[in-house]
C-alpha cells in the first residue's frame, strides 16, 4: 500500500466524510425526475392550502353578511381569470423552450468536450429549479381554473381564488427571474473555461483535505478470514455507504477492506470485500452498502475529475478538433488538483468507529495512479503542439517544487519521456529548443 494511509475519524471535523444519506442524496442528482416530481406535489400542497384559505374567507364573509365584500372579490376575481388562463398556456411553451435548451447544450458537450461532461448539465441545479418551478407553476395555473365558481349569488358562492391568484402570478414572476439565470447559467455552461472550472470544483470536493499528520503506524488487520462477493448487476462501482459498512463491521467485530476502487468495473462474483478478524457479516447486513451504476460519479471518485479533464484534453488534440489551448486550459485545472493533493497521504482511507477503531479499508488512487492519469494519455498526444509541451513542462516543474522527496520520481519520468518525445520527433533544433521551454501559458 504505497505513500500511507489517509486517517479519518467519522464525525471529525477535520476530514470532510459523507452524510448518512449522501450516496442517495448523490443518486438523486444525477437524476432529472425528482426535483420536477417533487415541485409538482409541492404545487399541489400549496394550491390545497390556498384553496382552503380563499374558501374560509368567503365563509367568513357570508357569516357576516358582507356580500358587497364578496362581489368586490367576484369581480377581482374574474378579472384575474383570463390571466390565469394564459399563465397556463405560456408555461407549456416556456418549458418546451428550457427542454430545447438542455438538449442543445447537452449535445453540443458531449460532442465537443466530452461524453463524460453531460452528467454537469444533468446535475444541473438551475436547469432542475426552473423546470421544476415551471413545471409547478403550470399545475397550480391549471388547479386554479378549477376553483372559479360559476355561481353569481354571493350567498351560495363556495370559493373565490383570490389568493391562488396572487401565488400563481407571484410564481410567473418567480419563473421570468428563474429562466433569466437559466439562459445565463446554460450559456456559461457551453464556454468549456466554465466547464473546466466546474470539473476541478466538483474534485476538489472530493478530495481529502487536512493537514498532512506524518507517518500514520499501519494497523495490523490479520489474515483474511472471508470474502464477500457482488451479487447484484455488473456496472461501475460509484460509491459505497461508509457509515453503514462500519456500523455493520463494528456490530460483528471485524474489519472489512474493499477490494475495488471507487469507479472500477464489477461484475457478479467479484470479491468486494475481505473479513478480517472474525466471521463475515451477513448479506442482510451489507445490503445497500454500495452502490454499481452505468457510470462514474463525482461522489467518492477521487481520480474521475482528472479522467474528464484528461478526456476535454485529449479530444482538444485530435486532428479534427486541433485546439492547443483548451488542451491548456484543461492542464492548468490537472495540475491544480495534483497540486492539492501534493503533500497528503495516498492510497488507502481508514474509516474509524465512534471509538476509533478501525472498521474499513477503502482504497483510493496513489501519488503515481494520479499522476499518471493526469500526463500520460495528453503527454503522448501532446508532441507536435508546444504550447502544450511548453505547459506541461511548466505544471511538472511546479509540482517538482510542491511534491515530497519521495514523490518526484513520477514527476521526472514523464519529463523526461516528454524531452525524449520532442527529441525524436522535432527535427530542427531550434524548433526543439522552444518546444522544450517551459511556460504557464503555453506560448503567452
Amino acid at each position: 500500500m504505497s505513500d500511507g494511509l489517509i486517517t479519518g475519524v467519522l464525525g471529525d471535523a477535520k476530514v470532510r466524510r459523507p452524510r448518512l444519506l449522501s450516496p442517495l442524496r448523490e443518486h438523486l442528482r444525477d437524476t432529472m425526475w425528482f426535483a420536477p416530481t417533487a415541485g409538482l406535489v409541492g404545487a399541489m400542497v400549496l394550491w390545497v392550502a390556498a384553496a382552503e384559505l380563499d374558501s374560509q374567507i368567503v365563509a367568513a364573509a357570508q357569516e357576516d353578511g358582507d356580500y358587497d365584500t364578496i362581489k368586490s372579490l367576484m369581480q377581482i376575481a374574474e378579472d384575474t381569470k383570463v390571466v390565469i388562463s394564459t399563465i397556463g398556456s405560456a408555461m407549456m411553451t416556456f418549458i418546451g423552450v428550457v427542454f430545447s435548451i438542455s438538449l442543445v447544450a447537452v449535445q453540443m458537450a458531449s460532442g465537443q468536450f466530452s461524453p463524460r461532461v453531460v452528467r454537469l448539465y444533468v446535475r444541473s441545479r438551475i436547469t432542475k429549479i426552473t423546470l421544476t418551478v415551471f413545471l409547478a407553476t403550470f399545475l397550480f395555473s391549471l388547479m386554479t381554473l378549477t376553483s372559479f365558481d360559476s355561481e353569481s349569488d354571493p350567498r351560495l358562492l363556495t370559493n373565490v381564488p383570490l389568493i391562488e391568484s396572487i401565488l400563481a402570478m407571484a410564481m410567473v414572476f418567480l419563473s421570468l427571474l428563474l429562466f433569466v439565470a437559466y439562459v445565463n447559467g446554460t450559456l456559461r455552461m457551453m464556454r468549456i473555461s466554465f466547464v473546466i472550472d466546474r470539473i476541478a470544483r466538483e474534485s476538489f470536493r472530493v478530495a481529502v483535505k487536512h493537514p498532512p499528520e506524518g507517518a500514520v503506524d499501519d494497523e495490523r488487520l490479520g489474515p483474511a478470514t472471508a470474502r464477500i462477493t457482488h451479487q447484484g448487476r455488473a456496472g461501475v462501482l460509484r460509491d459505497v455507504h461508509i457509515a453503514r459498512v462500519v456500523r455493520a463491521a463494528r456490530r460483528h467485530g471485524v474489519v472489512l477492506r474493499l477490494l475495488p476502487r471507487i469507479g472500477d468495473f464489477v461484475v457478479p462474483g467479484t470479491p468486494v470485500f475481505t473479513v478480517h478478524g472474525g466471521a463475515a457479516p451477513s448479506r442482510s447486513a451489507l445490503r445497500y452498502t454500495f452502490s454499481v451504476g452505468v457510470e462514474r460519479t463525482f461522489h467518492q471518485d477521487l481520480g474521475f475529475g482528472l479522467r474528464q479533464l484528461a478526456d476535454i484534453a485529449l479530444r482538444a488534440l485530435s486532428p479534427a478538433v486541433n485546439d492547443p489551448t483548451t488542451a491548456v486550459q484543461a492542464l492548468d485545472r490537472i495540475i491544480q488538483i495534483l497540486a492539492s493533493v501534493a503533500g497528503y497521504p495516498l492510497g488507502a482511507l481508514r474509516h474509524r468507529d465512534r471509538r476509533g477503531v478501525v472498521r474499513m479499508v477503502q482504497p483510493v488512487p496513489d501519488w503515481t495512479a494520479l499522476v499518471d492519469l493526469g500526463f500520460a494519455e495528453i503527454r503522448g498526444c501532446a508532441v507536435g503542439n508546444p504550447q502544450v509541451i511548453r505547459r506541461m513542462l511548466a505544471g511538472l516543474d511546479d509540482l517538482l517544487r510542491l511534491a515530497p522527496e519521495k514523490r518526484r520520481e513520477p514527476l521526472l519520468r514523464h519529463r523526461e519521456l516528454l524531452a525524449q518525445a520532442v527529441e525524436r520527433t522535432v527535427p530542427e533544433a531550434a524548433d526543439r529548443a522552444f518546444a522544450l521551454l517551459p511556460d504557464r501559458q503555453g506560448i503567452g
